[in-house]
């Protein structure tokens, strides 16, 4: 059962609970504790531009419960495991000479781990209005998959929000990004936007083998060449790039505009980004 489906029903299945002392539900009960998850797989499949205002909380709050792990990468650093493919000879020797050789006890090393940097790019135009707040939202989410993690908005141009979405409010982060954007729900210069981060030192040092999640639906207004090119820099770059794409939620969809066609070949995983479904995806896609 999807993690958002277990929050949601548990918080049912418990305030029933808690008004009966620990007695288990009537059957009458467990018949609306179906309702309620039924309910929710409506709305986890429900496209974000479809939901009435009272879905859109609900939904907010399903996704501030999202779990966003950071991808992890291993290092050529080792340390000592319990087991492994890698034989460690000298402390097993070291080891071994604690008990005159007997009895012999082979001692592993493995790779050590560590959290790879992720850096998401949320396209706050005109046209993805629909998605934006919700795309935020997992901004919001990802926070808590470590410090490693930058977030930036982008219209007309590049706006950097990772200290508003560190609150431990999710209201009053959005609040703040609002008053911070100034092109909410403008035009959408895809390129121009990467250049500025890619030729800033210090996003620049961000993106080096990082997972980066460009969240657009393509509709670029400038020049699609510009956006090839700030593209493949991005990929020379990052360790995976990673792209969803609200309009790929229809079955009908190809990525025919010419934004979406010139970034395609420096993408490596290509999402949908409509729905909260999508999103779980997304989360999953990070760490593979």
């Amino acid at each position: 059962m999807p993690h958002e489906l277990r929050v949601e029903v548990a918080r049912t299945a418990g305030s029933w609970r808690s008004a009966a002392g620990d007695e288990e539900p009537e059957p009458g009960e467990e018949s609306s504790i179906r309702i309620v998850a039924s309910a929710v797989e409506v709305l986890r499949a429900k496209s974000f531009a479809d939901l009435t205002e009272e879905e859109r909380r609900r939904v907010a709050t399903m996704i501030d419960d999202l779990t966003v792990r950071a991808p992890v990468e291993r290092t050529r650093r080792t340390r000592p495991a319990p087991k492994g493919s890698a034989f460690d000879i000298r402390r097993t020797l070291r080891r071994s000479l604690r008990t005159q050789g007997e009895p012999f006890e082979r001692s592993y090393r493995e790779r050590r781990s560590r959290t790879r940097p992720l850096v998401l790019i949320l396209d706050i135009s005109g046209s993805m209005a629909p998605y934006s707040r919700a795309l935020l939202q997992f901004g919001y989410a990802a926070m808590a998959a470590g410090r490693r993690v930058e977030v930036f908005c982008f219209g007309t141009r590049l706006t950097r929000v990772t200290r508003m979405l560190r609150a431990k409010d999710p209201d009053r982060a959005m609040r703040e990004i609002g008053k911070l954007v100034e092109d909410w729900e403008g035009g959408t210069r895809i390129g121009e936007s990467l250049k500025t981060l890619l030729d800033g030192w210090s996003q620049r040092a961000a993106l080096r083998g990082a997972v980066v999640v460009l969240c657009s639906d393509g509709l670029e207004r400038g020049d699609p060449a510009l956006l090839r090119a700030q593209m493949a820099r991005l990929r020379r770059l990052a360790h995976r790039v990673i792209w969803a794409n609200p309009l790929k939620g229809s079955p009908r969809y190809e990525p025919l505009a010419r934004g979406m066609a010139a970034a395609l070949p420096s993408v490596d995983v290509f999402l949908s980004g409509h729905n909260l479904e999508s999103l779980e995806t997304l989360a999953a896609a990070l760490r593979a």
